[in-house]
């Protein structure tokens, strides 16, 4: 359904109506009641119940789109009419009005969030320029602690104990500390980590952490509701793997891989011929974390996990320089016109 509706809306882009033969013609084939998009209202009782809400709003927006079209240049047919005898308006534009397009880092990370909504997770924010406790100390960074040296930090010079944020799970901890179990929430947004800006890494990205807490949190839990993101985000035959690795906010942690959608897991050099490809980190929150947020980890459990937005996006759209996301270049951002 969703390829159908893509379809229509790319054709409704290239489609040129010079004569009121064409218009009349349009009509028929798209705003008729034998037309294609009526069409897709009688195929919207096959959508499942629970994506029902989005697809018939594309349906709706795409209608919207063909309506306003066919009202332009009906004006525009009228207007020539009546102009016909009269002198042309040089104050008109030469050309219709640009039509811009959502970043690739904007779709993934809707895209992202729309998977977590429909699983009851909420999405949380918090400041980008964040204080020592709420970065390291209550994440279970304890002063010191050498694994502080697993991310460069961009310190702020007149107060060091102000930092630009590493990683979103400074807003998990505030979330701890502000909310009470049950929680469960997703954070998104911009971090900062002083690396070297090549094609594979930069200075800025983004990042969805996930949060969720409440009794009887297991691992098994985790697992499920990775491999249902994996295949929402790349598709139902997508497989996941999770390897053993270390956070010092999760324990167990684990790396999660997915199968490589691009060869189908058989290896290619996408995924340097193992099959699978590296997206996330996640793990179950240590519970010096729990209690350094003020929860009690005698009854609570919990998981967290974390992706980069830019990884995904790379992934889905095959994107092999990170850089691309931030040159702002017509040429690649043109690509995502009419992408939701």
């Amino acid at each position: 359904m969703k390829e159908k509706i893509e379809s229509l809306r790319k054709h409704l882009h290239e489609v040129k109506i010079e004569s009121a033969e064409q218009l009349e013609a349009y009509r028929l084939e798209y705003l008729s009641k034998k037309g294609k998009i009526q069409e897709l209202f009688g195929e919207f009782k096959n959508v499942a119940a629970e994506e029902k809400p989005l697809v018939g709003q594309w349906v709706n927006q795409l209608k919207n789109q063909a309506q306003e079209l066919f009202d332009r240049v009906k004006d525009e047919f009228s207007n020539q009419n009546d102009q016909s005898e009269k002198k042309e308006d040089l104050s008109r534009p030469a050309f219709l009005p640009y039509q811009g397009a959502r970043h690739p880092i904007s779709l993934v990370r809707k895209e992202i969030i729309d998977i977590f909504n429909r699983i009851g997770f909420v999405i949380s924010e918090g400041p980008e320029v964040e204080d020592d406790f709420h970065v390291f100390t209550a994440l279970n960074f304890p002063p010191e602690h050498p694994a502080r040296d697993m991310q460069d930090t961009f310190f702020i010079e007149k107060n060091p104990d102000f930092v630009l944020r590493t990683h979103t799970s400074s807003v998990q901890a505030r979330v701890m500390q502000s909310q009470k179990p049950p929680i469960r929430t997703i954070s998104p947004g911009r971090v900062f980590r002083n690396e070297a800006i090549s094609a594979r890494a930069h200075c800025i990205f983004h990042q969805v952490e996930g949060l969720y807490i409440d009794k009887n949190v297991s691992f098994a839990d985790l697992k499920q509701t990775l491999l249902y993101f994996a295949q929402e985000m790349f598709g139902k035959d997508t497989q996941i793997r999770l390897r053993p690795s270390y956070f010092p906010f999760t324990e167990p942690s684990a790396e999660m891989d997915v199968s490589c959608n691009i060869c189908g897991g058989k290896g290619c050099n996408v995924c340097k011929y193992t099959g699978w490809l590296e997206i996330l980190g996640c793990g179950m929150v240590d519970p010096n974390v729990l209690t350094n947020c003020g929860i009690d980890a005698e009854n609570y459990t919990g998981f967290a996990f974390g992706m980069g937005v830019e990884r995904i996006a790379m992934l889905k759209y095959q994107v092999k320089d990170l850089r691309l996301f931030f040159e702002n270049d017509k040429r690649f951002l043109n690509q995502f016109i009419g992408a939701y």
